[in-house]
């Protein structure tokens, strides 16, 4: 019955999430005045189907666990930086960001993290599936799940910063910027998918034993969605170089993630 559920309720937040894209791809046409609204109702809607998948394979208490630990500790680290300016660099909110919760962080980081960091661990998944039986195999996922978010947070940086403007960040002493963030906002991004990925890995681990693997596209199709919209949203408003880098992210995970699911 709990697994019934579970695929309804992965069909039912997949049907909403299309229509939200739908909407969302549309206001980039159209001044839409409820723009916020649906970037926050994707957020939400992203994050819930992307557990509600997982749950077609894991138990409930599982799925809640490592989504409450992805959502708490990604959040907690992006609101510590707010007061601190680390781990992630100094920034500035904007009205775009909405009102912060506690006045640290918008109330959709929290989902945004939960989102990232499951999707990117099931794609990195799929990617190393010929190494599924190496000694080495749970590194390896750890690893590429980080610089599949920290890519994600390269798609998603001239997004936030410059169609959306969420945020300001401020100069910092090294030069080297990605539409305005810094660096260090990067490698925070995969520094602190492994420390997630540290506490709640033991939930994801799946102890019913399977008579044969089958591919999972969802995260898949998430992941690539996200980067997806972003680039749409940057070629609405010209900036070009993050529309390059967006369609080469695109080509490159998707190559090597079929290559996998196919070995």
């Amino acid at each position: 019955m709990a697994n019934k559920a579970a695929i309804w309720l992965h069909w039912l937040f997949l049907f909403l999430l299309a229509v939200v894209f739908a909407l969302e791809i549309v206001s980039l046409a159209f001044s839409l005045s409820f723009v916020d609204a649906l970037d926050a109702a994707l957020v939400v809607i992203a994050a819930a189907s992307t557990l509600a998948a997982m749950s077609r394979r894991l138990p409930v208490q599982n799925v809640l666990m490592a989504g409450f630990g992805a959502g708490v500790i990604g959040g907690g680290l992006w609101a510590l930086d707010t007061r601190t300016g680390l781990p992630f660099g100094s920034f500035i909110y904007t009205a775009g960001a909405g009102s912060p919760l506690f006045e640290t962080m918008p109330l959709a980081m929290p989902l945004l993290w939960i989102f990232v960091v499951l999707n990117s661990r099931g794609v990195s998944r799929m990617i190393l599936r010929p190494w599924r039986k190496t000694k080495s195999y749970g590194y390896r996922v750890v690893g590429l799940t980080a610089i599949l978010a920290l890519v994600f947070d390269l798609a998603f940086e001239p997004f936030a910063f410059r169609v959306r403007h969420y945020w300001l960040w401020e100069p910092t002493k090294l030069p080297l910027t990605w539409d305005g963030a810094p660096a260090l906002d990067f490698l925070a991004w995969g520094l602190v998918t492994v420390l997630i990925l540290l506490f709640i890995t033991p939930a994801l681990i799946n102890k019913r034993p399977r008579s044969r693997w089958t591919p999972d596209y969802h995260p898949l199709c998430m992941w690539l969605g996200g980067v997806l919209f972003f680039g749409a949203a940057c070629a609405a408003h010209g900036i070009w170089l993050a529309v390059l880098a967006d369609a080469v992210i695109i080509a490159a995970v998707t190559t090597f993630t079929l290559r996998g699911a196919k070995w």
